[in-house]
């Protein structure tokens, strides 16, 4: 029923009138150096693509890369500990999984979910007239580089920050499963740019990006304006340089945060215009500590306007 034509974060596959099955696999390197903190990150990020789908996830396989004759296995225990509580409080079951010896470690899932048929999300169904809420920050990204280059002390995203990516998106999508959810994609590797532009591409519309509106993690413009970066902006910057419109005058460092790669991002959720305010609340209500109106959906060619 869903496979990659469109960039979606999971394939659904039709068992029955009544269940469809869905399927993901991803894995990541460590985010940072603790590996509980690790295990609990790259389990919510795989997880979060059967939220995405608008399903529960069932069953998890863990995914394992590790320098055995490197690291002492103590590690390789708190990692899998981390993957492991966080697969319990999805409220599904870790069943097995696969390890081979590399020479970095990397730890993910393979998750099996289930959704009816008839209610499967993508990325590809909103409309014209469509609000698009966000539930996690944005600046991840710049943030873990800025630990491991020793400009941002690790303590400084422990309490705050670490807690709310590594926070399962399954309250989040619960809220909004009770409303007209035309479309839902999580934030992740492309950043908030790039998964905007698939949700554009799939709809053949138009998103007004409210740069003011968007939520930013703490310390990560400060980071860019220090010279840090990632990776990925350059290659994300370069995906959608063709659709990407600046209405707005944004700094280098602005600029930089719409390419910011995130690991275990939160959903862009497309409702309603009249339903935006009430899905924010209820939102709130579920526990998701960040809910934000940050743009539209309109007629037009598929790009984005940043205002």
């Amino acid at each position: 029923m869903v496979g990659f034509d469109t960039a979606d974060d999971a394939a659904v596959y039709k068992l029955s009138h009544d269940i469809a099955m869905i399927n993901t696999v991803d894995f990541i390197t460590p985010p940072v150096d603790d590996p509980y903190w690790f295990g609990q990150i790259s389990a919510a990020n795989s997880i979060s693509d059967v939220y995405s789908m608008g399903g529960k996830p069932l069953t998890a396989l863990n995914v394992v890369m590790f320098p055995s004759k490197l690291l002492d296995m103590g590690i390789l225990r708190d990692i899998l500990h981390g993957g492991h509580d966080k697969v319990v409080e999805a409220g599904a079951c870790l069943v097995g999984g696969h390890s081979v010896d590399d020479e970095e470690p990397k730890y993910g899932l393979c998750v099996n979910g289930t959704v009816h048929p008839d209610r499967i999300i993508t990325n590809a169904g909103s409309r014209p007239g469509d609000a698009l809420v966000l539930t996690k920050p944005i600046g991840s990204g710049v943030l873990f580089n800025a630990v491991r280059s020793g400009k941002l002390p690790f303590k400084e995203i422990e309490k705050e920050v670490l807690p709310q990516i590594a926070a399962l998106n399954g309250p989040a999508i619960e809220a909004a499963l009770n409303f007209e959810l035309h479309a839902c994609t999580d934030i992740t590797g492309f950043g908030i740019a790039g998964h905007a532009l698939e949700v554009a591409i799939g709809c053949a519309g138009k998103i007004i990006l409210e740069y003011d509106r968007l939520p930013f993690y703490p310390d990560s413009r400060e980071m860019y304006d220090k010279g840090e970066s990632t990776g990925s902006n350059k290659p994300n910057r370069q995906m959608s340089a063709d659709y990407l419109v600046l209405e707005k005058a944004l700094s280098k460092t602005d600029e930089e945060l719409l390419f910011d790669p995130q690991t275990s991002g939160g959903l862009l959720l497309s409702v309603p215009d009249s339903q935006a305010d009430d899905l924010i609340s209820a939102l709130t209500g579920a526990g998701v500590k960040t809910a934000a109106r940050i743009g539209k959906i309109e007629k037009g060619a598929s790009e984005i306007i940043v205002v």
